[in-house]
């Protein structure tokens, strides 16, 4: 059934503040990294607004969609974004490449780790997986300034770690190792967990031989299932290179930085 992007935006806008239910005395924007206000909308209900939506409009063309992204992208609300990123993930195979390049053009105005993780593991990481050549735009992404970006760039390896494609995730996650935003530092951590999860002999292997100088919050992080015999070990490997020589495509192992909250 085809729609109408500007009324259809107007109709979803609307279903998502009458399912708002904020909770008195949380800043959820805070809580979320949002640039945007948020309104309280619970995942569930989110989820069967698009559900509903998707159901009711299988088969719109690619322009219809286009369109529809774009403006719930520029709305006015956490909620109107995080909707954006699920119909593109709903549609990515009507888009096709605009999919990517309108995913692409989200990624450093995707703030926060909830807007950043959503649309990177999300939609990015499909489509990722879907086309070899895009490993290769992600893998820039890695020198970005933009330390949103870089982070999206762990994040955009879902899809091929959970399938056990290791070899581009560690090629990736290597560049990052040393990074010196405390977010970055946080989701390498995550996603040498993940890869722990499908090959720990592997993992660990990797983890030792870059030891040295590792942030402390990517070695926490990412030896979360390994045995505390492990752990440890990291972790002395890790302060006996902690003052050593420059390390990793982004210099030295960084300063011991903390995020504000948000």
């Amino acid at each position: 059934m085809a729609f109408r992007p500007s009324a259809a935006h107007r109709e979803l806008a609307s279903r998502l503040r009458k399912a708002a239910r904020p909770k008195r005395g949380f800043d959820l924007r805070a809580y979320l990294g949002s640039p945007v206000p948020a309104l309280g909308v619970r995942t569930a209900d989110a989820v069967a607004i698009r559900k509903a939506f998707v159901r009711s409009h299988p088969d719109p063309s690619a322009d219809e969609v286009h369109s529809l992204l774009a403006s719930l992208w520029s709305g006015a609300t956490f909620e109107e974004r995080s909707l954006a990123i699920g119909l593109l993930a709903a549609y990515a195979d009507a888009l096709l490449d605009r999919g990517w390049s309108l995913a692409d053009s989200w990624v450093d105005e995707a703030t926060g780790w909830a807007l950043s993780d959503s649309l990177a593991s999300g939609p990015v990481a499909r489509l990722v997986a879907a086309e070899p050549a895009r490993y290769k735009e992600v893998l820039r992404w890695t020198a970005a300034e933009n330390f949103w970006r870089r982070r999206a760039s762990t994040y955009a390896l879902n899809d091929l770690i959970r399938s056990g494609d290791l070899d581009r995730a560690f090629a990736l996650l290597e560049r990052l190792l040393y990074d010196e935003e405390f977010w970055v530092q946080r989701a390498v951590g995550t996603w040498l967990r993940e890869s722990w999860k499908k090959d720990a002999r592997r993992t660990e292997a990797f983890l030792r031989r870059h030891a040295n100088g590792l942030p402390p919050v990517t070695v926490t992080v990412a030896t979360e299932r390994a045995p505390k015999a492990f752990r440890e070990e990291l972790r002395r490997l890790r302060r006996a290179g902690a003052t050593g020589p420059s390390r990793g495509p982004r210099g030295r192992p960084p300063a011991r930085r903390r995020p504000r909250r948000g």
